[in-house]
């Protein structure tokens, strides 16, 4: 059941009218309710790993109480590395473990040596990655006692199956989702409104941009050879474009759809290509991913008083396994290394924190300083893009290199116009109101103007939407 579905829309609507109705007359019932929900929207996906959900699910709850009792280092550090292993063998198995026995064969293979390793296939649970970076976060909070053990396990259980999150994060923490669970939520009107309003924003992102980018970004990318350099720049600038429209588009809905129910989720996206830097990029992209790496895996890995060299080795250490979280495929890899190689440079030299803020603060304008910056990160970003979203090491960079093999031909591209003209204009409404949580953040605009802008929008995307139930790409992983 996908977010831009009509079965995820009869579906939404009917939660929403029980969960509110039974609110009224039993306020303990809204985490049963979510809870029921959740396990129906993730077993209309696939009902054979539902088993799987609520097993790991009660391992980490049933963890986190063991580590409330006991008390010995020791053993509250053996529990800790129980949890993790469980989680991260379950993880291990069913998204890596094809690759990592092709690898093996590969890799004897340029030593003369032919295995054959067993073909089976591996279906991969949808969500696996994101909840079990949610699980894992809470039972080291747990350890560490940042936060203490949940005892209700419907309210648990809601917090990890969550249906608005399940799918593709946000990766929220225990800290600041799970303390939302154990309170009643009363219907707040503002709140609500918000959340259509993003949701609003995130179908407009999805619907016209991003399923409209990928058939063109696919073609120029499959068909390289064919075009020249110019368009390839603007295929490269699609898609940069499709991959941001898809996932903070995603995040728009699903943040949105935790607001109707009266949650507050951490925003994903902060608008990343306005940003000056690949350290502030990271902090504007898929945030919730980016600070868990840092807090959980980064921090961790560096210790309490790490080096300057240290620090340098982990930063790449830490892209590259982002890179492999995203999936089993060395241009993964190769994408997150390459995003380790932009920032060792920083935090070398100490200057990851260079840009904090709002780009331009109140300035409509910004400096030359500053477009020189947003569009040297851009263009780094584009660039590792191409290795993401290519099929093969060879397509990646054969469509680098056209560019610079065959720069300009004077082909039609006028075929292109109306989707880069329709980008460039979502990035100036992004800069108007990159202050805000997201673009279409309004409320404050008079009713007239408001209610202008919302039936414009749903009338593009009624008229130029791309409607056939296109995944979600980060569902993917």
């Amino acid at each position: 059941m996908l977010f831009n579905s009509v079965s995820f829309a009869v579906f939404l609507v009917a939660v929403l009218c029980v969960y509110w109705a039974a609110s009224k007359l039993l306020p303990r019932a809204q985490n049963l309710i979510i809870l029921a929900a959740s396990y129906l929207f993730y077993g209309m996906w696939d009902w054979r790993f539902l088993g799987l959900l609520v097993l790991g699910t009660l391992v980490d709850y049933l963890v986190a109480l063991a580590l409330g009792r006991a008390t010995g280092p020791g053993r509250r550090k053996a529990l800790l590395w129980s949890d993790v292993v469980f989680n991260l063998a379950l993880l291990g198995f069913f998204k890596y473990f094809g690759f990592f026995l092709d690898s093996i064969a590969d890799l004897l293979g340029l030593f003369g040596m032919t295995v054959n390793p067993t073909t089976m296939t591996i279906i991969l649970p949808v969500g696996i990655s994101y909840y079990t970076f949610k699980k894992l976060s809470y039972v080291i909070d747990v350890h560490d006692r940042r936060v203490e053990p949940e005892r209700d396990p419907v309210a648990f259980f809601g917090f990890v199956a969550f249906f608005s999150q399940i799918l593709a994060g946000p990766i929220d923490r225990a800290t600041t989702l799970l303390p939302q669970f154990r309170q009643r939520r009363v219907f707040d009107e503002l709140l609500f409104r918000d959340g259509t309003r993003q949701i609003l924003a995130g179908f407009l992102k999805k619907l016209v941009f991003a399923d409209n980018l990928l058939p063109l970004v696919n073609d120029i990318f499959t068909n390289h050879g064919q075009y020249d350099g110019l368009t390839i720049v603007i295929g490269v600038f699609f898609a940069a474009m499709q991959i941001y429209c898809d996932f903070s588009g995603y995040s728009d809905i699903a943040i949105g759809v935790g607001k109707l129910l009266g949650f507050r989720i951490i925003p994903n996206f902060a608008f990343p290509y306005f940003s000056r830097d690949i350290a502030e990029f990271w902090r504007r992209w898929h945030i919730s991913l980016s600070t868990w790496l840092r807090d959980y895996l980064y921090v961790p890995l560096c210790g309490p008083k790490p080096t300057r060299n240290r620090k340098g080795f982990f930063i790449v250490v830490t892209f590259t396994l982002c890179g492999l979280w995203h999936g089993p495929n060395w241009r993964f890899i190769f994408w997150g290394f390459l995003h380790g190689l932009y920032f060792l440079p920083m935090t070398l030299k100490r200057r990851h924190h260079r840009f904090i803020g709002t780009p331009a603060k109140g300035r409509l304008i910004p400096s030359i300083r500053e477009t020189r910056a947003m569009a040297l990160t851009f263009l780094g970003t584009s660039v590792a893009w191409v290795f993401f979203m290519g099929e093969s090491f060879t397509q990646a960079f054969g469509v680098l290199g056209r560019i610079f093999i065959q720069p300009f031909q004077g082909l039609d591209y006028s075929a292109y116009l109306p989707l880069l003209a329709g980008c460039l204009a979502l990035l100036c409404l992004e800069w108007l109101q990159r202050e805000k949580e997201y673009f279409l953040q309004i409320e404050r605009f008079p009713r007239a103007a408001r209610w202008g802008i919302y039936c414009a929008l749903i009338i593009v995307i009624l008229v130029f939407g791309a409607f056939g139930s296109t995944e979600f790409l980060y569902t993917q992983f």
